[in-house]
């Protein structure tokens, strides 16, 4: 009776949408568009200027149904799995890989591969000539339910140093664990913020999850389940002896006061800093960008620390890859998906992305005689007008490309620089396993495996750092002994299953 009621409901509210607009002199939206944008956007799809010009382009308009609260948005997505009042289209639809899986098994997604040949030519090209991102969007059974967001250079986790202390205290950038160690020592006696003060942080982190980053300079990129996929066999380096000597030096910081000592115990925000006339503490820390932890007027000073050596090597962990799933899915309800999988087609194209992300040239940017882009107003103007109701890239994942080499014809200099950077530490990067759709199964037993698992062994990890655990050899090989215990082999194998 529920359902009956609901779907009542939401045939009046469709009929009395039409008839408004009917009153109005105005065309109804062809299609229903339901997504998320998170509230921090402060985006109304309705007002947004980018959609006008997508329907001038493409001809089609929309009736949207905008979430900005994340929780209300998944249980939305439940709620959909029942069928209930389906709209014709996700948008930034944040659909996880369990998701896409139940509402496509539910009926309540289709399957887009058979319309992405003739009116998705330009994402189709992309997936054909990437087998990894093929694979990495279909079913088992060759379905394709929802398309991505493609970025190949997307933010990653990294390890940015104070240039300005570097340049103080005339150092070179560290390219080794031996010269980190060595640097940061520096900063800690130095006084490179020149205060007359020993108030320096040489190192700041947030956990052991965040320490792990710095596991490259021993050679080790697991992901956040421990595991690794080379050359088709999946492996873990919980239990290595690189492990082993990775957080001996990791001890060797702790003791010697190089690294924060609230690093396990505080939060990113209360570490942030926002006052623009604060002293800077830090020497070195992780983040995507510089300014999730200094203030605007603090950014320029820090610079990406490129990975480190090992073995006269370097390699880091690619942390998101090239994809994010579940961006963009056309539901059962949808008369004509073709349409709708050409208008999503757009955002696969240079222009299209550049449009749904900065604007259009001669409006929301100029290009300059330099041969750089500039912003067409000031600051201000660029976030809360243009970001905000001009285009459509924050807030969530967009389907599409990401044009991040528009960034690197920035204007400003610094911008261009960290794209630069960034780039060499993708060239050096690996995914340590793709992504893949697991069974309910396997979803089932690694979630379990998993809790007990990464509890103990950062908990464990944490202690070995700081010393609460003595690092012997007694000490470590129980602590191999009870990963295994709580199912790390276990998990090796299902992966290794999941990949195959």
């Amino acid at each position: 009776m529920r359902r009956i009621i609901a779907c009542l409901l939401a045939a009046i509210a469709l009929i009395s949408g039409a008839a408004a607009f009917a009153e109005e002199g105005q065309k109804a939206p062809d299609y229903i568009m339901e997504g998320y944008d998170g509230n921090a956007s402060l985006r109304v799809w309705e007002n947004n200027l980018f959609f006008t010009r997508m329907q001038e382009k493409t001809g089609i308009s929309f009736q949207f149904r905008q979430f900005d609260d994340a929780e209300k948005w998944t249980e939305r997505k439940r709620l959909m799995a029942e069928g209930e009042d389906l709209p014709d289209v996700l948008f930034k639809a944040e659909l996880t890989e369990e998701e896409t899986q139940r509402l496509y098994r539910a009926g309540v997604l289709i399957d887009l591969k058979p319309y992405l040949a003739e009116y998705a030519p330009d994402l189709w090209k992309l997936l054909k000539e990437n087998e990894a991102w093929m694979k990495a969007v279909s079913l088992p059974d060759g379905a394709i339910p929802a398309l991505p967001g493609i970025n190949t250079l997307q933010n990653n986790n990294v390890l940015w140093i104070n240039r300005q202390w570097l340049t103080n205290l005339k150092l070179e950038m560290p390219t080794t664990a031996e010269e980190l160690t060595e640097t940061l020592r520096r900063f800690r006696d130095g006084d490179p913020n020149r205060n007359g003060r020993q108030d320096e942080i040489p190192l700041s982190f947030l956990g052991m999850w965040e320490l792990r980053f710095l596991g490259h300079a021993f050679g080790i990129v697991d992901n956040d389940f421990y595991v690794t996929l080379k050359d088709g066999r999946v492996t873990s380096s919980l239990t290595s002896e690189e492990n082993r000597a990775f957080l001996s030096w990791l001890h060797l910081l702790w003791e010697e006061k190089l690294l924060d000592p609230n690093g396990f115990s505080t939060a990113d925000s209360l570490r942030q800093i926002t006052d623009e006339k604060a002293g800077i503490p830090y020497g070195g820390f992780f983040s995507i960008s510089p300014s999730t932890v200094v203030p605007a007027g603090a950014m320029d000073q820090y610079e990406i620390v490129e990975p480190l050596l090992y073995e006269g090597k370097r390699v880091y962990r690619d942390f998101l890859g090239d994809l994010i799933r579940g961006t963009f899915a056309v539901t059962s309800a949808c008369r004509e998906p073709e349409k709708l999988v050409a208008w999503v087609n757009t955002f696969y194209t240079e222009e299209g992305a550049r449009m749904a992300q900065y604007g259009l040239a001669g409006e929301e940017y100029l290009w300059e005689e330099s041969g750089y882009w500039n912003w067409n107003a000031d600051m201000e103007t660029v976030a809360n007008v243009f970001l905000r109701d001009h285009t459509i890239g924050e807030g969530g994942v967009l389907p599409g490309i990401s044009d991040w080499r528009f960034q690197k014809r920035f204007a400003t200099e610094s911008v261009r620089k960290t794209v630069e950077q960034m780039e060499k530490v993708k060239a050096v990067s690996v995914i340590p396993y793709p992504p893949v759709f697991l069974t309910d199964e396997q979803r089932s037993a690694i979630a379990s495996a998993q809790y007990a698992l990464s509890s103990y062994a950062d908990t464990t990890m944490a202690c070995f750092v700081t010393g609460d655990l003595p690092l012997t050899d007694e000490e470590w090989e129980k602590f191999c002994g009870r990963v295994k215990e709580l199912g790390l082999e276990t998990m090796i194998g299902i992966w290794q299953k999941a990949c195959e």
